[in-house]
């Protein structure tokens, strides 16, 4: 069955609108745990917008006390700087079981694309050969449209996490069809090079259902935007557990 990792950026925006420590991002992800999430993610950044270096250490604490999955998203070009030591000095430090590789820059809202993996593929290698030295999986970020997801496989990745951004809009406009094609196409391109498929990227209660009955065999969806503002209404607890029904649901 599928993992629900739940993302807790959000938790973290809120607290660093205001200062101080509420609401308490550590707190929040036990309330996310106790519901049932099979794990947790965060997506430190360089300027340090949301997540902050010593939640991250925080949350490694708790993720291996609770013996469930911790999955560091980041960017492995970016270069440290005052509060941010760097993705690979963070997973050092941390050891999550996951380390997800983005292609982010600090000019960007969120994450919205994936490697290019034939420009990539140098810098990527020993990137990806250190992160196993540290006994972390490794995903990268892939688009589903991209040519040469197979070389994920071949710079040593054991993972692809699938943008999910245009199967949300495809779904938002009421025609996925094509999506769902483009995307079970991929996932079947690199399970057959011997790549796991995660997803995630505006991933909600509404798409996602479908999305899994039409991709096969994805392992783990990460989800946090939509999921911490339906939580807003509903709550953290009913909210991962409606997650999850949805997950059952798709088989």
């Amino acid at each position: 069955m599928t993992v629900l990792s739940v993302n807790v950026n959000k938790i973290a925006v809120l607290r660093n609108s205001r200062g101080g420590g509420e609401p308490d991002v550590s707190r929040a992800a036990q309330a996310c745990l106790d519901a049932g999430a099979h794990g947790i993610t965060v997506h430190p950044r360089p300027d340090a917008r949301h997540i902050r270096d010593y939640d991250v250490y925080a949350l490694a604490e708790l993720t291996q006390a609770r013996a469930v999955e911790f999955n560091i998203e980041g960017n492995p070009f970016a270069p440290p700087r005052a509060g941010y030591p760097g993705l690979i000095e963070l997973c050092r430090r941390t050891r999550p079981a996951q380390v997800t590789l983005v292609p982010d820059g600090d000019d960007q809202l969120t994450s919205d694309h994936g490697f290019d993996f034939e420009r990539d593929a140098d810098a990527l290698r020993p990137l990806i050969a250190q992160l196993h030295e540290l006994d972390c999986r490794v995903s990268v970020f892939a688009d589903a449209d991209r040519e040469g997801i197979e070389r994920a496989a071949e710079l040593g990745a054991d993972r692809v996490e699938l943008y999910t951004g245009p199967y949300a809009d495809a779904f938002a406009q009421g025609d996925i069809d094509a999506a769902l094609h483009a995307f079970a196409t991929a996932a079947r391109r690199a399970q057959a090079a011997g790549l796991g498929v995660n997803a995630g990227h505006d991933l909600s209660q509404a798409n996602l259902g479908a999305f899994l009955h039409g991709v096969p065999n994805v392992l783990e969806v990460s989800i946090g935007h939509a999921l911490i503002g339906e939580a807003l209404y509903a709550g953290l607890d009913a909210t991962v557990r409606a997650y999850l029904d949805v997950i059952e649901k798709a088989g």
